[in-house]
């Protein structure tokens, strides 16, 4: 049985910008079409340009470059698409260490469990909390109990995304089940501002920036 393309944005090898794994060398795969609409959505083209299909085998090849490197499945929303699932398969069985970024409103139910998921939950001032699946936390709980390094992260615009982010990590322990990372909205949420909120309130978290908007800050795409 043939495997379907992935519509695919667009595909890069740079420094991974986000998450516990930020300043690694990484390739990455981002796929076409999301879900959401966050008004400070950073690659907005991801969902409005036309998409290219790609055979997995083609995006298989690519990645081959960079044996054993650090491989992130990103969008948009990569788990719109069935045949990501087809490529993280591929990928870990190539020896990549896979991690797959998701907006947390779709079931995590068929993620590899070798994958590491950074699932992000999205705040009021989004626009888009209330398609969290709440359920996921349950899956990553069981993600968890097999071995699974997986995390979630909060993008926060203001102050009051802060407090809203902080209630739901004490309410759900989420501390307790993987790394929690609070990373302000670029050139909204002043990082000082939201560095200075931690060191208030001390919530069982880590802050994130953006490494690759520093190193790179004229480039939007391709980092």
């Amino acid at each position: 049985m043939a495997i379907e393309p992935l519509f695919v944005c667009e595909r890069f090898y740079s420094i991974q910008g986000e998450s516990t794994w930020a300043g690694m060398p990484c390739a990455f795969i981002r796929l076409s079409g999301c879900n959401l609409r966050c008004w400070y959505c950073d690659s907005d083209y991801s969902w409005s340009e036309e998409v290219q299909e790609i055979p997995v085998s083609d995006i298989l090849t690519w990645t081959d470059q960079y044996p054993g490197i650090l491989t992130e499945i990103t969008g948009g929303e990569p788990l719109l698409q069935d045949n990501t699932h087809t490529l993280t398969e591929q990928l870990i069985e190539r020896g990549h260490k896979v991690l797959i970024e998701t907006n947390g409103t779709l079931t995590l139910e068929f993620v590899h469990p070798q994958a590491s998921i950074i699932m992000d939950i999205k705040c009021p001032e989004s626009g888009m909390a209330e398609y969290t699946r709440w359920q996921n936390l349950e899956q990553l709980t069981e993600r968890k109990e097999q071995g699974g390094r997986d995390e979630i992260k909060f993008v926060l615009s203001s102050e009051a995304d802060f407090h809203w982010a902080m209630g739901k990590v004490l309410k759900h322990n989420m501390h307790e089940l993987v790394p929690v990372l609070f990373s302000p909205v670029v050139n909204l949420f002043n990082p000082e501002q939201l560095a200075e909120l931690i060191l208030t309130h001390c919530p069982p978290v880590r802050m994130q920036l953006q490494l690759h908007t520093r190193i790179w800050p004229e480039q939007v795409r391709g980092v």
